[in-house]
């Protein structure tokens, strides 16, 4: 999506505020001995007090209004009966639509005590993706995004996860361009347009490289190899003046 208007950017504003503060209360709430299928009942009671609707349920007929990945999984976890511990490591991705607007958010978290290496992980994973936004604006490369976190992961001896991409979004969950790398990729040619609605969404890790489906149920992703791996996502609008983050908690 292209921003055109006042009204279209407050309407990206609302969802984006509703998807960034369900996602602050699930972060909140998140503790051991909770379900993730809890976690989820929170997130879904919250976004309908808004009147929004769960993206991902909307769009994929996923099954739960959220999507919560622990430790071994990186992303696409289904809410259930899996209890979080003390020492996991949760990503949770809140995504959502209101009057025909989308927005995608989604952060890391390790339930303490954890291991330093951990954390220092979960640390770096926010500086790569503020690495990758600061990159985005108009008319600037889309490559530019990929390059900047690529140098951060390069520089503090991590890996990224190479198939697991941002993304344009606003009048749909995933819409054009679709595939923006957030590793270096030397064949994006794409340029950002002025207003363009886009995600910010690194894959850290302290050494996988892919995403695999397992052999449970058609979404949960893991990591390969195996290796802890952190998301965090922000929607964006590139915009003459740089980046302007939508997906931030009121």
């Amino acid at each position: 999506m292209t921003v055109t208007s006042e009204e279209e950017l407050e309407g990206l504003r609302q969802i984006g505020r509703i998807c960034a503060n369900v996602l602050e209360a699930m972060r909140n709430a998140l503790e051991p001995g909770i379900t993730t299928a809890e976690l989820d009942a929170l997130g879904r009671r919250l976004m309908e007090a808004e009147g929004a609707r769960s993206a991902p349920e909307l769009a994929y007929g996923f099954p739960g209004a959220t999507c919560i990945s622990v430790n071994e999984e990186i992303a696409h976890g289904i809410p259930g009966p899996r209890v979080i511990r003390a020492g996991d490591l949760v990503n949770i991705d809140v995504s959502a639509e209101k009057n025909g607007f989308f927005a995608d958010t989604g952060a890391s978290f390790a339930v303490p005590p954890v291991d330093p290496r951990i954390e220092k992980l979960v640390r770096d994973g926010k500086r790569a993706m503020w690495a990758g936004i600061g990159a985005v604006g108009a008319d600037k490369p889309l490559r530019g995004i990929g390059n900047a976190v690529g140098l951060f992961a390069k520089k503090n001896g991590y890996s990224l996860v190479r198939n697991l991409a941002s993304h344009g979004v606003g009048r749909s969950l995933h819409d054009a361009p679709e595939a923006i790398a957030t590793w270096p990729d030397r064949s994006e040619r794409r340029v950002a347009s002025n207003g363009l609605v886009l995600t910010v969404e690194p894959f850290l890790s302290l050494g996988a490289d892919w995403a695999e489906n397992g052999d449970d149920d058609e979404w949960t992703l893991y990591a390969e190899p195996m290796a802890p791996t952190v998301q965090y996502e922000h929607t964006i609008v590139a915009t003459r003046s740089g980046p302007v983050v939508l997906t931030l908690p009121s």
